[in-house]
């Protein structure tokens, strides 16, 4: 397969959506034998965090994403039961989970006190300021604050001061953060947008799910509206999701299955892809099916 001439520097736009975070390994694999690599990095939410550790230094990031999700559960994320979410929420008035057990995730992973700086690749970490309501995209010092803040969607986890702000999730305004790789300098953008890929994941049974369902609505309409005005710009390649799959993003018993699925949709995409000048090589929403 010829690599894509993309402009440099090329942008890596990670979303948010909970679990389904997986579909960005296997998306990552289908990009890497395309022979298209990042200049530098910017997520929302589990893109962030996906992000971070592509940013890592060393030749083996890919490697370490998929053990990282292979061993991922619910529990890990998303600590307690129902009578625990009851008293969490009791007791916080905001929110059902701690986020202790992600920021356990985010220092077996990337490393106690790991700061932007450690990383070998610029990195963008999206959040949300609860006073104004606008994106902020935080790229120096201590990772982990930055990282749990992009994760805070609200109801689930709690908010997270940092510095002179209150964060939340940036997926509530910049799920799919491409003004953001813009700012940052990007002059092409190949966005990995798990939360249009399949469909949404039905009814939800639960309060937990009830929050993230609302979440991924507002996400969706997100990447509509902003990945055409980026395309104005610059070409964004947006790799499509696999054939419909229903899976909470609170679901963590799928990831490989989901990885193989947008691995065989992505690489699909990119072997049939050429890229001419700014526009939009893909489109949110858009469904490839799964070659057999």
């Amino acid at each position: 397969m010829q690599a894509l001439d993309l402009p440099k520097p090329t942008a890596f736009v990670l979303g948010g959506g909970g679990s389904l975070g997986a579909l960005q390994v296997g998306m990552l694999q289908a990009l890497d034998e395309a022979g298209l690599t990042p200049d530098l990095v910017v997520g929302t939410s589990v893109g962030s965090l996906n992000a971070a550790v592509l940013a890592l230094p060393g030749d083996d990031r890919l490697t370490r994403l998929r053990r990282i999700w292979a061993h991922m559960t619910k529990a890990e994320a998303f600590p307690g039961g129902v009578f625990s979410q009851v008293r969490t929420l009791r007791h916080s008035k905001t929110h059902l989970f701690p986020n202790t057990g992600l920021a356990k995730i985010i220092d077996d992973h990337l490393g106690l006190g790991c700061r932007f700086e450690d990383l070998a690749l610029p990195l963008g970490v999206v959040t949300t300021d609860v006073d104004t309501a606008e994106p902020v995209l935080l790229r120096s010092g201590p990772l982990q604050a930055p990282l749990l803040a992009s994760c805070a969607i609200p109801g689930i986890y709690p908010p997270v001061p940092h510095e002179d702000k209150l964060l939340y999730d940036g997926g509530l305004v910049a799920n799919v953060p491409m003004r953001q790789a813009l700012q940052m300098g990007a002059r092409s953008l190949v966005v990995l947008d798990c939360a249009f890929p399949g469909k949404m994941p039905g009814a939800p049974r639960t309060f937990a799910e009830v929050m993230m369902f609302t979440a991924m609505i507002s996400m969706r309409n997100q990447a509509v509206l902003e990945a055409p005005a980026a395309a104005k710009r610059v070409p964004v390649v947006y790799l499509p999701g696999p054939a419909p799959v229903q899976v909470s993003p609170l679901d963590f018993t799928r990831t490989d299955e989901l990885a193989a699925q947008a691995y065989e949709s992505a690489r699909g995409h990119l072997k049939e892809l050429s890229v001419d000048g700014p526009g939009l090589y893909g489109a949110p929403g858009l469904l490839r099916p799964v070659d057999n």
